[in-house]
This record gives structure tokens, sequence and C-alpha cells, in this order.
């Protein structure tokens, strides 16, 4: 009897070492996961040269008002990046969505920065541009579309979004405005921020 109990305890401490274990290697390759929570890959189709986990590029934008933003200056911000053009019929439609539904929500908060980067074209038609639109999100110049190319092909259309999150990583992205991706978009916005 005796050795069937010291035999059932060995098993029961066995049992519960192993139940650590799991639990431990669960909790690390949930932590591992956890870049790739929200979106864990891109449509081909889509032309971005970025990929989801990665680290956001370095550059500088000139934003209309004449400040000048760079990566440095994101740190620790949950970012969204939204490409457009004034000549971009699906940007004109989903500008006033981004305006409405995230940026009048969040633009007060210190944990949260949007600026929409306009492909190409001259500061006056940048600033006519979005006020004939209605948004009051920053919006910064991209001569050459040099910021532009550093996330998409050469090509590539403009309607995109890019959420990076307070480490300074690529978490969501966009191409055009789908009404099911950018509510997805905006729940993932809104976990990050309050994380």
């Amino acid at each position: 009897m005796e050795t069937e109990r010291l035999f059932l305890t060995k098993i029961l401490k066995m049992n519960n070492m192993c139940v650590r274990l799991l639990i431990i290697f669960l909790l690390f390759s949930s932590a591992l996961l956890g870049q790739n929570r929200f979106q864990k890959e891109i449509p081909a189709g889509y032309g971005y040269i970025v990929k989801i986990g990665q680290k956001l590029p370095e550059f500088e934008m000139k934003l209309t008002d004449g400040r000048t933003i760079s990566t440095s200056d994101l740190k620790g911000k949950v970012v969204m990046l939204q490409f457009t053009a004034s000549w971009c019929g699906v940007c004109r439609k989903e500008m006033p969505h981004i305006e409405k539904e995230i940026w009048k929500k969040n633009k007060n908060h210190p944990d949260f920065v949007l600026y929409g980067i306009d492909m190409d074209e001259p500061l006056e038609k940048v600033i006519k541009f979005g006020k004939d639109v209605g948004i009051t999100y920053p919006l910064a110049l991209d001569p050459g579309a040099k910021i532009f190319y550093t996330f998409a092909e050469k090509n590539a259309g403009v309607t995109r979004n890019v959420i990076i999150d307070k480490s300074g990583t690529i978490i969501f992205m966009t191409r055009l405005y789908k009404v099911e991706e950018f509510n997805r978009m905006k729940k993932v916005i809104n976990k990050l921020i309050n994380e």
C-alpha cells in the first residue's frame, strides 16, 4: 500500500511538472506569435514590399504646415500611415471615414498619430485636396513618391494604410477601401492604443 502511494505521488509530481512546462511553452509561443496576432500575411496582389512583423523603415516627411517628422518621432506611438493622392477616387471615398471613425476618435490620445502621405504632388495641391475632402488629420508631402516606394512596389496604387505598433513593428496593412478590412483595421488600432 505504501509503495502504491509513493508511486502515485511521483506520478502526480511528474504530471504537475509536465503541466507547468506546457503552460510555459504556451505562454512563450503566444509571445512569439504576438507580433502577428492581427494579420498573418498580405495578399500578393496588394503590392507591398514591406512585411507584417517588419520594423518600420527609416524615413522623413514634411507636413503641409512645414513641420518635419522622422521615424524616430514615431517611437512609442501607435501609427497609422495613409497613402493617398488627389487624383485617387477611392482615396476620396475612404478619407472621410478615416477622419470620422479613426482621427476624430483618437486624435487627442497621446499614444496615437495619423499621417496622410500624398504621393508626389505639390504643396498647394495637397492643401486644397485636404480641404476638398474635408479632413483635418495632417498630410505630408512625398516628392518623387520616395516614402511610398519604401512600402510598395513601383506602379502600385495608393489608397493603402499601414498600422505600426508602439514597438515600431508593422502590424496591419490594407489596400483599397473595403468596409470589412477597414473595420478590422479600426479594431486593431483601438486594441493597440489600449495595450
